[in-house]
């Protein structure tokens, strides 16, 4: 994707990042984007669930103030996500680079991938 949100620097996170500053035990908070039968499948630990097409009507569930990373399976939807946060008002938003399927390669090789 060129240009748009994913050609914005720092729009996107790559997983070796974010794990790093999950380990600090601060670090960002997730919004996982994906449908429930998804989420089912495999998840990231502490993120928000919250499906995209539901975005718009529960942005109050998400902390403005705080650094968010948006979650997908392959990093699409997420971008999106992120634009809506954006536009919304939430200040440091990124997406995660490759979604839960680069998690899952990069981070944690057990996770299943779909």
């Amino acid at each position: 994707m060129r240009g748009g949100a994913a050609g914005e620097p720092g729009a996107r996170i790559s997983a070796r990042a974010l794990a790093t500053q999950r380990r600090g035990g601060q670090g960002p908070l997730g919004g996982d984007g994906r449908e429930p039968f998804e989420r089912e499948i495999c998840r990231l630990e502490g993120a928000t669930h919250i499906p995209l097409g539901e975005l718009p009507a529960r942005l109050t569930e998400l902390e403005a103030r705080r650094e968010i990373v948006t979650v997908c399976h392959r990093g699409v939807r997420s971008l999106r996500a992120r634009e809506i946060l954006k536009a919304a008002g939430f200040g440091h938003v990124r997406s995660l680079r490759g979604g839960l399927d680069a998690w899952a390669v990069e981070m944690d090789p057990g996770m299943e991938r779909y």
